[in-house]
């Protein structure tokens, strides 16, 4: 890709919709208990609101696909990088409108309509923000912007849940519940209103409407000339496979936390926010320490930041929590919880095959334990699982479209639509929950088959990757 000139005062309203993706997906968690106790749905049913949100992403990404074939062309290069992004924002905030009348009538298809909405704009936001965060200044940087939009990202995560939580709860007193669903509409009819507020700043923004792309193949990767199609390659699809497991492994993890901790903890479903909060503030933990390796700093600088960089995102959660006035004391054990991902981090040196393995074997031993004990250590044991979700999609990624050559960026594309397995994997889970089949606790074996499939892929890909002399040990030892 080539670079294209942009102001810097351009690049925060572009990550900002890198926050909404984060702040909406996590606040998804919240609205699953309160829709499930006011409408008195299965817990199947309640992951619904999962399966449409995520879904939208795969639909979306279709939609898009057979547009641009039938008309010839690239959608985006069309309409433009910006136009499309801003097209994006509107359409989530249309989405958002169909919440006040599904809070004033209580009515659970058009939540997940909104939803569903809501989802397709992000899918048309996410098509095109990605690539050109990469390419409105210095190229060599372009991976630096992409991470701190990450990081952006999860900051929407880990505060998502908090803020949604107080604006629905936050006149209740602790435990109490809601008389009615109308508290709902009103925190995401502001939203839709910030859709609308940033989707004007994007069209009018100084930010390039077009990016030019080069076909471009990293040294020592072969071209794939040989292959038809991006299919042809075996990392690629069983990567696909491995998205799928992996974005549904860490939104059921979350989805099905409120009902595991109503249902053993008492939990009241107003307390919940900042255990969910944790969760995918567990996630910032983990790509924060994952994030050191990136520059080039002195063994001894890298080391002191791989312990200091996992305690400060901890502290950004901390920090959320405590203005939302929730009490911290039983999330101080969380640090020794902590130090697992460091050592992780550490054992994988860099390796994306390695990490796959070591963070997917952690994220089966944490299900297990969950699965085996009581009380807040099974929650911290399932909340942990963020932890070893973290940097996942990047590992995945990397080794999936590692020598695809030409064929990079249909890869990609096929790779996005895998986000479904956030819908799929939480809605049978959510059915497994039920009394009559495993119940929540035992449900969580979802978890474990899609930890171990991602294991088989690390390993797998590694050594599919080395027959075309790929090796990533000897990129990490630089």
């Amino acid at each position: 890709m080539k670079s294209t000139s942009s102001s810097h005062a351009a690049l925060p309203i572009l990550i900002s919709v890198f926050f909404f993706w984060g702040f909406v997906a996590a606040s998804n968690d919240i609205l699953i208990p309160v829709f499930k106790e006011k409408l008195n749905l299965e817990q199947w049913q309640s992951q619904m609101i999962s399966f449409a949100f995520y879904v939208a992403y795969t639909v979306g990404s279709l939609i898009y696909y057979f547009l641009s074939k039938a008309t010839g062309g690239d959608l985006l290069n069309r309409m433009g990088y910006k136009n499309g992004i801003a097209l994006g924002l509107v359409i989530s905030a249309l989405g958002t409108l169909l919440f006040y009348p599904a809070a004033e009538t209580s009515s659970f298809p058009l939540m997940i309509t909104g939803l569903f909405i809501v989802g397709l704009g992000f899918s048309l936001q996410q098509t095109a923000a990605n690539p050109m965060a990469i390419t409105i200044g210095d190229p060599k940087k372009g991976a630096q912007r992409l991470s701190l939009a990450g990081g952006i990202n999860n900051i929407g995560t880990t505060i998502g849940p908090v803020i949604v939580s107080f604006a629905i709860f936050g006149s209740l007193a602790p435990g109490a519940g809601l008389e009615s669903l109308s508290a709902v509409k009103g925190p995401y009819l502001v939203l839709g209103a910030a859709f609308l507020i940033v989707a004007l700043l994007f069209k009018f923004s100084s930010l390039p409407n077009q990016i030019a792309h080069e076909d471009h193949v990293p040294q020592g990767q072969d071209k794939g000339t040989d292959a038809r199609s991006a299919l042809a390659f075996p990392q690629l699809w069983m990567g696909m496979i491995a998205i799928f497991l992996y974005v549904g492994v860490e939104v059921s993890t979350a989805s099905n936390l409120p009902e595991y901790m109503r249902v053993y903890l008492q939990t009241p479903t107003s307390d919940i926010a900042p255990y969910v909060s944790l969760f995918w503030a567990s996630l910032m933990i983990g790509r924060w320490t994952g994030a050191v390796g990136a520059f080039d700093l002195k063994r001894n600088v890298r080391t002191f930041l791989n312990f200091i960089l996992p305690y400060a995102a901890f502290g950004v959660f901390l920090f959320a929590n405590h203005i939302a006035r929730h009490d911290l004391t039983p999330f101080y054990v969380y640090v020794f919880v902590i130090l697992v991902i460091i050592v992780a981090d550490l054992m994988s040196k860099g390796n994306p095959a390695r990490q796959l393995i070591i963070f997917s074997l952690c994220g089966i031993s944490a299900l297990v334990i969950g699965m085996l004990t009581d009380g807040l250590t099974s929650v911290y044991a399932f909340i942990s699982v963020g932890l070893f979700c973290s940097t996942l999609w990047p590992c995945i990624f990397t080794l999936a479209i590692a020598g695809l050559g030409k064929h990079t960026n249909e890869g990609s594309g096929f790779l996005i639509m895998m986000i479904m397995g956030g819908g799929f994997i939480s809605l049978l889970q959510g059915w497994l929950a039920g009394d009559q089949l495993l119940g929540i606790r035992m449900s969580y074996v979802v978890g474990v088959f899609c930890f171990a499939y991602l294991a088989f892929y690390g390993w797998r890909a590694k050594h599919l990757l080395a027959a075309r002399g790929i090796h990533y040990d000897k990129a990490a030892s630089h």
